[in-house]
């Protein structure tokens, strides 16, 4: 079972969305993560999103291949860093557990990953700048209208957006000089 792409004005639901899955993780993770961090575009009050929650898995470089046996047991595969460094990918192909979660992309992060601290710093930009919060709505919704049959083509469009505001934050949160 996939998910349907669409996007949606913000859903105050995804917070509770992401609390839930949070819990869940704690509780069979107990004793071998940092903590998780609820990260894209469902974490950012009042933006337009894919209704998806995207998670990252915090934890010490140790525990990796722990974290990895134990996310297997719950029916996920590991599917590496799918070409972003420091990231890895997990995909939920158990049903029964699927229908029972919240929809959800799942990564894990060593704490020193630089991928972490953009999301953190890319969501938190986002959070407190709301020019730049609705600029990127309003080209996500310019996005879909456009390619909502070319999921490729949106996701493509988009990242040219984040990359630019993502250096936005960067900068202002003093990681690119400039």
């Amino acid at each position: 079972m996939s998910y349907e792409f669409k996007i949606e004005e913000y859903n105050p639901e995804w917070g509770e969305w992401f609390s839930q899955l949070k819990v869940y993780f704690e509780q069979y993770l107990s004793g071998l993560i940092i903590r998780i961090e609820h990260i894209g575009s469902t974490a950012v009050p009042n933006i337009v999103a894919k209704p998806i929650v995207d998670m990252d898995i915090v934890l010490e470089e140790e525990n990796f291949d722990k974290v990895k046996n134990k996310l297997e047991e719950l029916g996920y595969i590991h599917q590496g860093d799918l070409g972003i460094e420091e990231r890895d990918a997990f995909k939920l192909l158990d049903n029964n557990v699927k229908q029972s979660l919240p929809p959800h992309h799942l990564y894990v992060c060593k704490k020193e990953s630089k991928e972490l601290k953009k999301h953190i710093i890319f969501r938190e930009y986002l959070k407190r700048n709301s020019k730049a919060m609705n600029e990127y709505s309003k080209t996500k919704r310019e996005l879909y209208k456009k390619y909502a049959d070319n999921k490729e083509a949106y996701i493509e469009g988009k990242d040219s957006k984040v990359k630019v505001l993502l250096r936005k934050a960067l900068k202002e949160h003093k990681v690119l000089d400039d």
